[in-house]
Order: C-alpha cells, then structure tokens, then sequence
C-alpha cells in the first residue's frame, strides 16, 4: 500500500466506477480515453489490486472495487471542501466575451453590490468556446453564451444557468441600402453575405446560431476574416470589410456603421452563465443571484413575440431554468 494516493488517480476511479463505461468517463473528465486507462492502471498497481472487470462488451467493479469506491468518494469530497475553503480568499475569473456588451457586465456589476467582500475580476476571451476550454482547465471560472453551442465534450465539465434572451441586429455601413431602416427584416438579407465570425476558433457557437438563421433565410455567411484582437483592430477590418455584421441589440457602436435590429421573425441568441462544476465560491452564488434577479427586472427570459430560436437552443435553456 503506498504512503499516498493522488486525488487525480481516485477521481479517475469514482468516474469509471460511476459511468462503468471508459469513453463516456474520459468525456466526463476532459482528458483523453488513453490518459484515463493509464491513471486507472496505475492506481491498481499502487493499490495492488484489480479495480475493474474489462471485456470489449461491459466494465464491472470487482470486489475491491466495490471496497475502494466508498472511501475514494469520502476522500475526494474532504478534498473539495477544502478547496471550497480557500477558494473564497481569492478572485474569481469572470470572462465577459468582450468590452462593451451589456448582459455579462450588468450581471458582474451587480453580483459585485451583492457580495462586496469578493474580488471579481472582469476577464474579455471573445467566445464561450475558448472560455470553456480554459474553465475546463482551471484558467478561468465563468464565462456567457450559448451553452447549447458548445461540443459535448465541453458541456460535460459545465454547469450553466439560462440568463437572457438576447434580440440579434446587424450591423451595416452607413452607406448601405438597409441602413436607412429603423428595423431590418431578416428576408431583407436575403442573397448577402454576413459576417458571424466564420473561422474564429473561439466563437464557433455563433457562427453556429447564425448559420442555422442563415440557412432558413437565404442568407449567405461571409467567409473568414483575420482574426482582429482589441476594439481598434475589429473596427478596422470590419470597416475595411464592409459586410454586415451579425450581432445583439446591445452591440456597441462602430465608426461609420450603424446597428439594425432585425425582426419578422426576431432572432435571439440565448445566453448563460456558465461555471466549471464543483466550482464553490461565493463569488459565484452572488453571479447567480444577481442575474436572476436581473432576469426578473429586465424580462431577459421572456422571448419577444414571433421569437427565432433553434430546438436544440430551447430544450437547452428550459432545462437549465
């Protein structure tokens, strides 16, 4: 029996034993089926016992398994406890995608009235899809966007809570024949091509929501562009550009171009507050509490009428709420 176990190596464990299966384990944890297999092994060999029964149709516990699991769980839940704990004394990571749009600041800024004593620091990763990734990997602890947009894999390490039905506009040269419209009727795209940040390896999401409104309208999606990083950079190239741009209602303003909103139907980007699980920070309960009590205020989980909204997008958010 060794001196000491890893909690990584009885974690890999309670998973495999949870799931008796290793892929959907692997999936679970974010690491690698092979990584997996290689973790479990080695606990076997340092426990000296055989863990699990493989064959190429199930996964079973064997009788030292079934002794082990009881106290792997107790170890590991004193584990987060005690990372709970110190966890409260230091920031909490809150990536608002970018400066300037309005739900994630507001939730931030009012979560920051409620517990005063936490330190919330703002943090601006463009996407949820880079955000997850660096949630999943401890660099980050809560993002917005679109859960439903995120792979599998992703969601899996996630927890969310839906916050707001966001109304989606685009954005036009000054000069274009729609800017003149108070609105812009989505069929009004039709044969155009629109920027939604094709390409961009953080944001597939969006690109994602805008190709399935695309592809119901006749609406062709701009190919990529070189990644602009910064406020300057994003205005110059989508001025130097000069497609329309997918966007919400809260977009901030770009020189020279003007935000449209976009109505029969009104399309909405769904947005979530998004937290790794097992997260426990006090910073977070205060997140939580301030965007359902903005939500409330605000109606942001009232669809406006003849809303657009993907199925996979509504089944996410209803079961989230």
């Amino acid at each position: 029996m060794p001196a000491h176990l890893e909690p990584r190596l009885l974690r890999a464990f309670v998973v495999v034993a949870e799931e008796l299966h290793f892929t959907r384990a692997a999936t679970r944890l974010y690491v690698a089926q092979q990584a997996l297999s290689r973790d479990v092994r080695r606990l076997e060999r340092e426990l000296g016992a055989e863990l699990f029964v493989r064959t190429t149709r199930q996964v079973t516990l064997t009788a030292d398994g079934e002794r082990l699991l009881p106290y792997a769980r107790r170890v590991l839940a004193a584990q987060d406890e005690l990372v709970a704990a110190f966890a409260q004394a230091r920031p909490l990571l809150v990536d608002l995608n970018s400066p300037g749009l309005v739900t994630g600041r507001r939730v931030l800024h009012r979560a920051r009235e409620l517990a005063p004593d936490c330190e919330l620091m703002a943090r601006y990763e463009s996407g949820l899809t880079g955000a997850a990734e660096l949630m999943l990997s401890g660099r980050l602890d809560v993002s917005f966007g679109r859960f439903a947009g995120l792979d599998p894999a992703l969601r899996s390490g996630l927890s969310h809570q839906p916050v707001r039905y966001e109304p989606m506009a685009v954005v036009l040269p000054e000069d274009h024949r729609l800017a003149a419209l108070p609105e812009v009727p989505v069929s009004a795209l039709a044969g155009e091509a629109v920027y939604a940040g094709a390409g961009n390896p953080r944001t597939p999401e969006w690109t994602d929501l805008a190709s399935r409104l695309f592809a119901e309208h006749g609406i062709r999606l701009a190919p990529p562009l070189p990644l602009a990083v910064g406020d300057e950079e994003f205005e110059r190239i989508m001025g130097k550009n000069g497609h329309p741009v997918l966007a919400v209602v809260d977009f901030p303003p770009l020189p020279r171009m003007v935000l449209r909103p976009l109505v029969d139907p009104v399309p909405v980007s769904p947005v979530s507050l998004v937290w790794r699980k097992g997260l426990a920070h006090p910073g977070l309960a205060a997140l939580r509490r301030a965007a359902t009590e903005i939500s409330q205020v605000e109606g942001w989980l009232r669809r406006p009428v003849e809303a657009w909204l993907p199925g996979v997008d509504d089944e996410v958010m209803r079961a989230g709420a």
